[in-house]
């Protein structure tokens, strides 16, 4: 996520309720995009720590887990830097012209001169994060999916180039082996069989079962997916998206939720902020009187309804507004008792890292730690397929 600052229900309701359910199905890499908001931010970069760290204490606020996820910061780790590097010697322009966001984004952001190399390269360091660390599943909105295949587009280009290495089928035949006979015998089969006849049932069973292997090395896993499918090594695995529905976090104007359009509650808000918000809030324009029915679908506090409240209370709503029955206010407090209720205990989880910042920058260091250690080892085979490891 870039560092834009304090973060708001949006993001939440978006993004952190599902990393927070993420962290505890898949080994989690949680990172603040510091260098990608460099390619729209680079004449104000003033902003950026703070953003960062009031971002990560958002985070924790929100139930991301440093004991399960790791928690750090781009910038902090190299070898995201080297590996983007290494991939745009290879990865040819027109990949990244042709990246939809490149002129969406231009047109939108006039005001900035994006003709930069930072910023048509930022696609591609967005592989580099996401293949530092063979990631299998990658969770973006549909906006985002263009990006991931292109991550898949370059890892199989650079498999392509640098997976041939000497003698590969040879050390392709000694690892099935070690498989075992029965295991062995079966990977052959249906390695024929999706060869030969294109069974793409026969490819998912033959990558099963070699998950499934405990008795060889990491290294010959590798291989023998690339010789499964009839290439080389699989250096850097290609990663799929994971689908993430869009928020439906409405704004206090009925509009998505977004800092742009001034319209946020944010994450950890005064209590009093928020109801001083939610109860000033527009309703239908046609309620003149209290007296007066009103229509809740044409009223931003009833997007507000459907996200929090219960079918009862749906209901109450609907019935108490086409029958001026009820009034705006009252058909609001239900909304601000359970947004209040819902921060509470997010206020409560960040305090502690608000009165004690040293403990924020510990999470990271941690967090930054584990992943260069991972990072580390990926960037280790790459510079090996690639001749650039002189011993």
């Amino acid at each position: 996520m870039r560092p834009t600052g304090k973060l708001h229900l949006g993001h939440y309701h978006g993004v952190l309720k599902n990393w927070v359910q993420l962290q505890h199905e898949y080994d989690c890499f949680f990172f603040v995009a510091d260098w990608h908001a460099l390619t729209t931010e680079y004449e104000n970069t003033a902003i950026i720590a703070n953003n960062v760290w009031e971002m990560v204490i958002d985070w924790l606020a929100a139930g991301v887990n440093p004991g399960s996820a790791k928690i750090f910061i781009q910038s902090r780790v190299p070898e995201h830097a080297e590996l983007h590097l290494l991939l745009g010697m290879m990865a040819p322009l027109g990949w990244l012209e042709r990246v939809p966001t490149y002129k969406d984004q231009q047109e939108r952001l006039k005001e900035k001169d994006l003709a930069t190399y930072g910023f048509l390269g930022y696609p591609l360091l967005q592989s580099a994060d996401i293949l530092i660390y063979k990631a299998g599943l990658v969770p973006v909105g549909e906006d985002q999916v263009a990006h991931v295949e292109l991550t898949r587009e370059v890892a199989r280009r650079f498999n392509h180039l640098y997976g041939r290495e000497p003698g590969f089928e040879d050390k392709a035949a000694a690892a099935v082996k070690k498989m075992g006979k029965k295991n062995a015998k079966l990977y052959d089969e249906l390695r024929k069989k999706f060869q030969e006849k294109g069974d793409d049932e026969a490819l998912q069973t033959a990558r099963a079962l070699l998950e499934a292997q405990q008795n060889i090395t990491l290294s010959d896993k590798e291989r023998l997916f690339g010789y499964l499918e009839g290439g080389g090594r699989i250096i850097l695995p290609e990663p799929q998206p994971l689908l993430t529905q869009a928020s439906k976090m409405p704004g206090l104007d009925g509009q998505k939720m977004s800092k742009s359009y001034g319209n946020t509650i944010a994450l950890r808000e005064d209590p009093a902020e928020v109801e001083k918000k939610l109860r000033t809030m527009p309703t239908d324009p046609a309620r003149v009187r209290r007296t007066d029915p009103g229509d809740p679908d044409k009223c931003p506090v009833w997007q507000l309804h459907q996200v929090y409240s219960t079918d009862d209370v749906k209901a109450w709503v609907q019935e108490g507004c086409r029958s001026a029955g009820i009034g705006c206010l009252e058909c609001k407090q239900p909304v601000i008792d359970q947004v209040i209720r819902e921060q509470a205990p997010m206020r409560e989880r960040a305090e502690e890292f608000v009165n004690n910042p040293n403990l924020v920058r510990k999470v990271v260091n941690e967090g930054t730690e584990q992943a260069r250690e991972v990072a580390r080892k990926t960037l280790e085979e790459v510079r090996q397929s690639m001749g650039l490891e002189y011993r």
